[in-house]
């Protein structure tokens, strides 16, 4: 008779395995009590792992997903400021500095729901030279920085991994080799996942601005009149219709295998372990 069914050990028996890529984290835990205070330790363990896994699950996202905001926002500025409108330079937003363009809504929606926003870059579009066709660009400006970021994090995560390769488990190399692997990782689906939402054609979403400045003025004009309702409609469509999974992850994981190639499961390991 095995100890459990003879009553010697509780169903507060744990022997978990998370695989996350090269990293493995592996919680074992075996209670064997008779006195039901025994509960209290284990409730207070049970909060304490909770806790170092949040702890984990921050350090892995916070870098990557702060990066990922700021240079979307910033590059829309930026090419606003070249293109002709200075807005966003005079209100000091053209800067990589988080904090100036940190919404703790949308920060915290990239730990929740795995993807969020930062304030809006002002953008003055009657300043702009050509203010229709300007538009495309500044819009696109975002998710073309966002790729940018997503192909240059995979190279890296490939380079890094195939490095990773001849290391032994548990020299120093491999423990601080492990950490820049997760965030890589995170970086390249966080970004990827960013430029494909904002590519959605719903104003005021960059692919809202876009399609205004490719339609014809009439067109363009009727079609600007739905963005005080664009955040209703893109929720209804994100939260209560199956565009997530049937068009936006679809693309996603093409995108995802092009880019991290081998290395993509590792990149579904890590999301799947932060998204719990």
């Amino acid at each position: 008779m095995s100890a459990e069914k003879a009553g010697l050990l509780p169903p507060f028996f744990v022997c978990a395995q998370r695989e996350t890529g090269k990293l493995s984290i592996r919680v074992t835990l075996t209670f064997h009590f008779q006195s039901v205070r025994n509960v209290e330790f284990i409730t207070l363990y049970y909060i304490k792992e909770s806790m170092e896994n949040i702890l984990l699950k921050i350090s892995i996202m916070l870098v990557p997903a702060l990066l990922a905001i700021t240079c979307h926002e910033v590059s829309h500025g930026y090419i606003a400021d070249r293109l002709g409108d200075n807005t966003a330079r005079y209100m000091g937003r053209l800067t990589l500095n988080p904090l100036k363009h940190l919404d703790i809504i949308g920060t915290l929606m990239v730990f929740i729901v795995g993807i969020g926003w930062a304030k809006p870059v002002p953008v003055n579009f009657n300043n702009l030279r050509n203010p229709k066709k300007d538009m495309i660009w500044v819009a696109l400006a975002g998710p073309v920085t966002n790729v940018t970021l997503a192909l240059f994090s995979a190279l890296a995560l490939r380079g890094l991994a195939a490095a990773g390769e001849g290391m032994l488990a548990g020299t120093p190399a491999m423990i601080a080799l492990d950490p820049i692997l997760l965030m890589l990782a995170f970086s390249v689906y966080i970004n990827l996942l960013l430029a494909i939402f904002n590519l959605i054609p719903v104003p005021p979403l960059d692919g809202g601005r876009v399609l205004t400045g490719l339609l014809p003025y009439r067109q363009a004009l009727i079609f600007s009149r739905i963005e005080p309702y664009g955040m209703i409609i893109i929720i209804l469509l994100v939260f209560f219709t199956n565009i997530f999974s049937y068009i936006l992850l679809p693309i996603l994981n093409v995108g995802i295998r092009i880019l991290a190639g081998p290395e993509s499961a590792l990149i579904y390991k890590v999301t799947s372990f932060l998204m719990r």
